[in-house]
């Protein structure tokens, strides 16, 4: 069979654009897909007409979009899908096989990332009512009503939530998915590797009863991705600290950057370490280390030496393996370039001199690794000395983290904004202190490793306050 070609999606219609470009399988010249590009012009005149997208789905009381969501859900974890122009279907597992031929993920955390999307679908009700604090869906419908018997009223901030797509986890699409049920339709840019799982989402949507005209879809170059930023209502955005800081202050925009998550040991539970590095390991390793919740920083205040050597002896455990084991836990790099920079990054920091990277004694050959036409990273724990060393609060795209020592007192004042933070610490008068911190976005305390969250609760941001604003409001008598 050719390579399915993926096109535009402009509110649900689709549209193939004269410039069309490869993505290769991973490790061969042989195409994976073609893909439709929309240039700049084209997204900023539609983005003139996305109240007609958002009108498709006010006709839709919330509770029909819920249940519609929930049907999505099914219909991405089991059906065939439409894929490309020409008509052909793909199964779950094309669907796997499709996107481990591009992002040089393994089968098993496609499908481990599959599970965690259908978790999104299947308790969109939980997850609204989390974000909103039990607000009824009514309220939404009509515009007014209450909530805790006050009365409330809530408008768009948008007619469409933007969202600027990476390459690296198919799981960020879940950050996106309940906006459908809150009647804001989406404009997405996917990533240049990763049109799969945008595209098979749209798809279950518009089966379960969705309205087209609430999915636009623009693979697109850097001045189309500028001209949506620049213009859209709402934005989410992913990417580096160099791409999102600029866009830090402007409230259209919600930013999602390196997370520089931290695993914290306290004073009282630091002689008990063993007992953490289970969940440290999950911390570092889960998603071949490519989420932002993942840690990259592991304080201590003591016994740094040892952890170190027992987070990288079960580090080293993971090794490249064919994309089609079941036992694969390591991500292929889509960008063969990425591999060799982020590994003369990690050189340049041991240099420097304070570091020394302990997983070195554990694993079999080199960092840096080659397998099936796909460049590898072995995951990497460093000790460094102190907070000052350039590698103690870094954050890469496979699994690495960094074991530095530091009194409890000290460690709010040293560890820096931090996503995610876990406290392994019984000190209610220090539990309180980070509960005060305001580096810190998302606070576990106990044995929880950092990469598991709730999404019934804010993750980088409320998308229900980015999306609705709240309005007084009052009825009087007309005589």
């Amino acid at each position: 069979m050719s390579a399915p070609h993926i096109p535009i999606l402009r509110q649900g219609r689709v549209y193939k654009s004269l410039d069309v470009q490869t993505v290769p399988k991973l490790g061969t010249d042989e195409a994976a897909a073609e893909i439709s590009f929309a240039c700049a012009d084209m997204i900023k005149y539609d983005l003139y007409k996305m109240d007609s997208a958002r009108a498709a789905l006010k006709k839709f009381s919330c509770q029909d979009l819920v249940d519609i969501t929930k049907r999505a859900g099914e219909i991405f974890l089991n059906d065939d899908l439409p894929v490309g122009t020409e008509g052909a279907l793909q199964s779950p597992e094309d669907y796997v096989l499709s996107l481990a031929s591009t992002s040089g993920l393994p089968h098993a955390l496609i499908r481990m990332n599959m599970k965690r999307l259908g978790g999104i679908f299947a308790d969109i009700d939980v997850i609204f009512r989390g974000l909103t604090r039990g607000l009824d869906w009514a309220v939404l419908d009509k515009g007014y009503g209450e909530q805790g018997g006050a009365p409330v009223s809530f408008s768009a901030t948008t007619s469409e939530l933007a969202v600027i797509l990476p390459s690296n986890s198919p799981a960020v699409n879940a950050l996106w998915i309940p906006s459908i049920a809150m009647k804001v339709p989406v404009l997405l840019k996917p990533g240049r590797e990763e049109p799969w799982t945008p595209w098979r989402i749209i798809q279950a949507f518009i089966k379960a009863g969705a309205p087209p005209e609430a999915f636009s879809l623009y693979p697109t170059q850097h001045d189309g991705s500028g001209a949506i930023i620049r213009r859209a209502g709402r934005v989410m955005l992913f990417g580096d600290d160099s791409t999102v800081k600029q866009y830090e202050n402007d409230e259209r925009i919600e930013v999602h950057g390196t997370g520089y998550s931290k695993f914290l040991i306290g004073e009282d539970e630091i002689e008990n370490w063993e007992k953490y590095i289970d969940a440290i390991v999950e911390s570092v390793s889960a998603n071949s280390g490519r989420s932002c919740i993942c840690t990259s920083t592991i304080v201590v205040p003591k016994y740094g030496d040892e952890i170190a050597r027992a987070v990288a002896q079960r580090l080293a455990e993971i090794k490249p393996l064919a994309q089609d084991d079941p036992n694969a836990k390591l991500s292929g790099f889509a960008n063969p370039m990425f591999a060799e920079w982020i590994n003369e990054a990690v050189e340049k920091g041991l240099k420097a001199g304070g570091a020394v990277d302990v997983t070195a004694e554990f694993r079999e050959g080199e960092r840096f690794q080659q397998r099936d036409g796909m460049n590898y990273l072995q995951p990497t724990l460093i000790r460094v000395d102190s907070f000052d060393q350039e590698l103690a609060i870094r954050e890469f795209l496979f699994p690495f983290a960094s074991v530095v020592e530091c009194p409890q007192s000290e460690m709010l004042g040293k560890i820096g904004f931090s996503l995610v933070a876990t406290a392994a610490t019984r000190d209610i008068d220090w539990i309180n202190q980070l509960f005060d911190c305001p580096d810190i976005d998302r606070l576990n305390i106990g044995n929880v490793p950092t990469n598991r969250i709730k999404w019934d609760q804010p993750h980088e941001g409320n998308l229900f306050e980015f999306l609705y604003t709240r309005r007084s409001f009052q009825f009087a008598e007309i005589a």
